[in-house]
């Protein structure tokens, strides 16, 4: 019980933090209008990246471990 109740929170967090995330292409990069293609992440935007790279890592263990037991 306690492990889909743990699955059920990182689901939540996760979807936050992947909406919370900025686009950075519009609909000017479908056409070819992205000038930089490539830029780096700094301050909030990287801790969010990191963030969600840690949530789904942790989804994908609470998600076995369910499956397990």
């Amino acid at each position: 019980m306690a492990l889909n109740i743990i699955q059920i929170t990182l689901a939540i967090l996760l979807i936050a933090a992947i909406l919370v995330q900025a686009r950075s292409g519009g609909l000017g990069a479908v056409f070819g209008g992205e000038g930089n293609a490539f830029r780096t992440k700094r301050g909030i935007e990287k801790k969010l990246h990191t963030t969600t790279i840690a949530l789904a890592i942790l989804f994908l263990g609470i998600s076995l471990a369910n499956v397990i037991y």
